[in-house]
């Protein structure tokens, strides 16, 4: 009984911390991607977020993920990718995660429920298609787990970290457990249409195997502002590089730090 009501304090104490941090991202906020395959332009993403309602709550945060190839590359292999998540207003936790995969001929639609209230010490996940799993309280999804990284551990942690420090968050991404881990790379100047941005760059470790070369293949780069915004990837596969250059952004909670020069 003292142990329920230890981790019941515990969890209202995080609530309580979490409503009271500045957030660095806010609803409006959307941002456009180009990618690009050498000199090839290969399709558009846009990331953006809103505030919605979901699940008999009159405020979530809706942030939906979508890329589209285009042009030549639309014609050999049409991809029509949307990744969808509801966070909850306070605790910045996924509550309904969907995954709306069209890739050539591979389709994929999935959703993914995050119950909280069942337990008190974990998460129980209902999958539309592999049913419930029972994960640690605080799993984040694909989505919501880079927003996290933005407003949790950026403002926080990038002060004192070193090339090389790690940062590991736990996901839940195609129907299964998938811890990310960010190595930090240090900072460096980024051209976009905007202009130069200095950022800080990231990379998680990847799997060595039939899509990667080396557990450094993907790279992201975030601005080293009060936004913390993503402004680019890059994807290094068997087959070559792409990358995903920002070209157009609204909404943003502060000003973006831009050299023109």
């Amino acid at each position: 009984m003292r142990a329920s009501l230890a981790i019941l304090f515990f969890s209202l104490l995080i609530v309580k911390n979490l409503a009271a941090q500045e957030m660095v991202y806010q609803p409006g906020e959307k941002v456009e991607y180009l990618i690009q395959y050498g000199f090839i332009n290969g399709g558009l993403a846009t990331l953006e977020l809103k505030k919605d309602t979901c699940c008999g709550l009159n405020t979530t945060y809706h942030t939906r993920l979508t890329g589209a190839t285009t042009g030549l590359a639309d014609a050999i292999f049409q991809v029509r990718d949307v990744y969808e998540c509801y966070m909850d207003p306070v605790s910045k936790l996924p509550i309904k995660s969907i995954r709306d995969i069209s890739e050539g001929r591979y389709k994929k639609y999935n959703v993914v429920m995050f119950d909280r209230e069942t337990r008190s010490d974990s998460a129980v996940l209902n999958s539309d298609l592999t049913g419930q799993h029972v994960v640690q309280y605080d799993i984040h999804d694909i989505l919501s787990c880079f927003y996290w990284f933005r407003n949790n551990i950026l403002p926080h942690q990038i002060g004192k970290m070193r090339i090389g420090d790690t940062v590991t968050i736990n996901t839940w991404f195609t129907d299964e457990f998938f811890p990310i881990i960010m190595i930090y790379y240090g900072t460096e100047e980024i051209k976009t249409k905007a202009g130069k941005i200095n950022c800080y760059k990231f990379g998680p470790v990847c799997e060595i195997g039939r899509l990667f070369r080396s557990k450094e293949a993907i790279s992201f780069w975030f601005s080293a502002d009060a936004n913390y915004l993503p402004v680019k990837i890059r994807f290094e596969i068997i087959v070559g590089a792409f990358e995903v250059n920002m070209t157009n952004y609204e909404g943003l909670k502060y000003p973006l730090d831009i050299r023109n020069k």
